[in-house]
């Protein structure tokens, strides 16, 4: 089974998933940072915070109280590491002129910059990349090794870079087919794909190696 049959597979299931969550670029940029070891309904309630407090915006998480902000991110857990990261993104990027400037970037030199602020990590800087900057950079997380390993198109322990680059040699370099192909990883993983998988609602059962 191909990369490009496991899509159609995935997208005649569930339909187009609409993602990502989030109402502006900066929202998305905060978002991929809080939703680190946690679920997304605990972001919402985090990023629902900063929006009451008219603070979800880089000046003022840049410029508030460590204390207040933690307070504020406190549903998202680890508020006082992720206060951290999000004043550590927030200044760098108000030091590189935010988004206009930063989408003049090219991509591999964005990524990198991303990559340099303490706190976030391939996967947080791929998914800023792809849902805030709207670059084709896939998104490698633990549902996209766990699903892949499963079906036996590759090894769930391979490199965060080399599942990357596989994914992007193997598919159209198209922002709107790896958003789409993340979200409904994600949507899968959830419903049947589990930690320990419900193959009898999967769609790809008859693919996978590990199927009961």
């Amino acid at each position: 089974m191909s990369l490009h049959a496991v899509f159609d597979d995935l997208l005649a299931a569930y339909g187009p998933q609409y993602w990502w969550p989030g109402d502006t670029p900066f929202e998305v940029m905060m978002g991929a940072i809080l939703t680190q070891n946690t679920a997304w309904g605990n972001v919402e309630k985090a990023i629902a915070n900063l929006k009451k407090n008219d603070a979800l915006t880089a000046e003022v998480i840049a410029g508030c109280g460590h204390d207040r902000l933690a307070a504020w991110l406190k549903p998202s857990g680890y508020f006082n590491i992720k206060a951290t990261r999000l004043q550590n993104f927030c200044r760098w990027y108000l030091a590189r002129g935010g988004f206009e400037a930063l989408s003049r970037w090219p991509t591999d030199e964005l990524r990198h910059g991303l990559l340099s602020v303490n706190g976030v990590g391939p996967e947080t800087a791929d998914a800023i990349l792809l849902y805030a900057f709207e670059r084709p950079v896939f998104v490698i997380d633990t549902y996209t090794r766990r699903l892949f390993s499963r079906l036996g198109l590759l090894h769930g322990t391979l490199g965060y870079e080399t599942l990357r680059g596989h994914f992007e040699a193997a598919l159209p370099m198209d922002v709107a087919l790896f958003n789409e192909y993340h979200a409904l990883i994600v949507r899968h993983a959830k419903h049947a794909c589990r930690k320990r998988p419900l193959c009898e609602t999967c769609s790809l059962a008859a693919n996978c190696l590990t199927a009961g």
